[in-house]
């Protein structure tokens, strides 16, 4: 016998469990289909233990670096082991607490373990894993089942093994050494996480630049820093094999054309994402899939009307943040039909040290979109007295305007991904630098830096006038004279 929902959800990750939470407050019927851990990518590997790793890092950097700020500099003793029992320690606070199931069946939300599989248009089959099924009837089915890393064809990559984001926070410990295939977000924060911990790493990045979808200035410059603090990073790589020799694992490339080998301990694979879509019975209900993910409208909607798909497994933008953002909409969309529509407008941020953050178009997307009318405003953190105080003078923010419209944003600072929320708003309600400008910054704040980008911008256009002050002034003048002689 089926059980009825109004909502069945597949994936408890980040889009999931937003969108069971918000589903439950309308109130509806809501379950939610996970086969693995509750809190997705997000907990698991990619945001929680990949921020509690970094900030690790800075901790034993600060140390190392001490003296940059009159104090002694110390060379801390490092045990990875003990960072890693760290990081685990965060993760299971949170599965424990916000990421609980129990705290989704107090909200009346029926959490349901196994693997699902549409078996119509309108109904789930859940096989536990003691091999019983469950059939849940429901007016619509969300999927949000995520990405997993995509691994890339190599000659000899899968005999020789590796890890990904997947795996390697289920060590017990960094490797001594490591050697990264990709130079995408994921490997340039682990990257200089693993350096700073005494991690031998290289990092090889088939293009000639990390962070290819990041303004080239700033990525430019991060990589630079990166370098400076001992990453390996290597440019125009293209990897042509891999295999073990005399116990190490070893990647044969070239670089320019020229034969170069780099070894290590352990090999790490981030080169993108592949979408969840297998064994979910979607193409039998009529849900079409894509080479990215699961094809969907602005709404979130699917070929199939009563089926949505959300977050990564859609390939629209593989962030936490937007996967609960178009979970949350898609459940609005249901219910609320035309209400749902999704932002493309999505920021992010990349948490080295400093922070990389984006929001809009870059530079050169601008000007290929809209050409002279648009504008890039910089201002290089120097010029911030809070990042000169705080010895972090290296970055810079671009705002690119079009006829005075913020369109686009990209801060390279301590903190950036706090900073480009102000930005991303401007975008959003298409407003000016006059406005930001208009706007009293707390002083002294990485924030003020982009005060000063809009002042800049106030005072430029403030001399375009400068011809018409004194015609201006003599003209006050002659009207405050003749003012004079009436009152006489």
């Amino acid at each position: 016998m089926a059980e009825r929902f109004d909502l069945v959800v597949l994936g408890m990750g980040s889009g999931g469990m937003s969108a069971a939470e918000m589903a439950a407050t309308l109130p509806l019927r809501v379950a939610v289909v996970e086969r693995a851990r509750v809190g997705g990518d997000c907990l698991w590997t990619g945001c929680v233990p990949s921020k509690a790793l970094l900030a690790s890092a800075k901790a034993a950097h600060t140390m190392r670096t001490a003296d940059r700020w009159g104090l002694p500099a110390v060379d801390p003793e490092i045990d990875t082991e003990a960072v890693w029992k760290r990081l685990k320690a965060v993760q299971e606070d949170i599965a424990t607490s916000d990421d609980d199931p129990q705290r989704y069946r107090g909200l009346g939300i029926d959490v349901v373990h196994g693997d699902a599989r549409l078996a119509g248009r309108h109904r789930v089959e859940v096989t536990g894993e003691d091999g019983r099924v469950r059939l849940l009837d429901s007016r619509f089915t969300l999927v949000c089942t995520g990405s997993r890393p995509s691994v890339p064809d190599i000659p000899g990559l899968k005999a020789t093994g590796f890890l990904t984001s997947e795996s390697i926070f289920e060590l017990d410990r960094a490797p001594e050494s490591l050697v990264m295939i990709g130079g995408g977000p994921i490997a340039t924060e682990l990257a200089q996480a693993l350096t700073r911990l005494g991690v031998r790493t290289t990092v090889l990045e088939r293009g000639q630049r990390i962070l290819p979808r990041d303004e080239p200035g700033l990525a430019a410059t991060l990589g630079r820093l990166l370098t400076e603090e001992g990453v390996d990073l290597r440019l125009g790589v293209t990897c042509e094999r891999v295999g073990v020799e005399d116990g190490r694992k070893v990647v044969h490339g070239t670089v320019g054309g020229v034969p170069v080998r780099w070894e290590a301990d352990e090999l790490f694979v981030a080169t993108g994402r592949s979408p969840n879509v297998e064994g979910l019975g979607l193409e039998d209900v009529g849900v079409e899939v894509g080479e990215d993910g699961v094809v969907v409208d602005d709404r979130m909607r699917t070929a199939v009307p009563s089926v949505y798909a959300a977050g990564d497994v859609t390939g629209r933008h593989l962030f936490t943040h937007s996967a609960g953002h178009e979970a949350v909409r898609a459940v609005r969309d249901m219910f609320f039909p035309g209400k749902g529509t999704v932002s493309d407008l999505v920021p992010w941020c990349t948490f080295t040290d400093p922070e990389l953050a984006h929001a809009g178009l870059t530079v050169a997307e601008a000007e290929e979109q809209h050409g002279a009318a648009a504008v890039a405003h910089r201002m290089a953190l120097a010029r911030s007295d809070r990042a000169r105080a705080e010895g972090h003078a290296e970055g810079e923010v671009v705002v690119v305007t079009v006829r005075g419209r913020v369109v686009g944003a990209h801060v390279l600072a301590p903190s950036a991904g706090e900073v480009i929320h102000e930005l991303a708003l401007a975008i959003r309600h298409g407003m000016s630098l006059s406005d930001i400008a208009a706007l009293i910054h707390i002083y002294p704040t990485y924030a003020t830096t982009v005060n000063q980008v809009a002042a800049e911008a106030a005072y430029e256009g403030a001399r375009r006038y400068h011809g018409l002050i004194r015609p201006v002034l003599a003209w006050r003048r002659v009207v405050e004279r003749l003012q004079a002689l009436r009152r006489a």
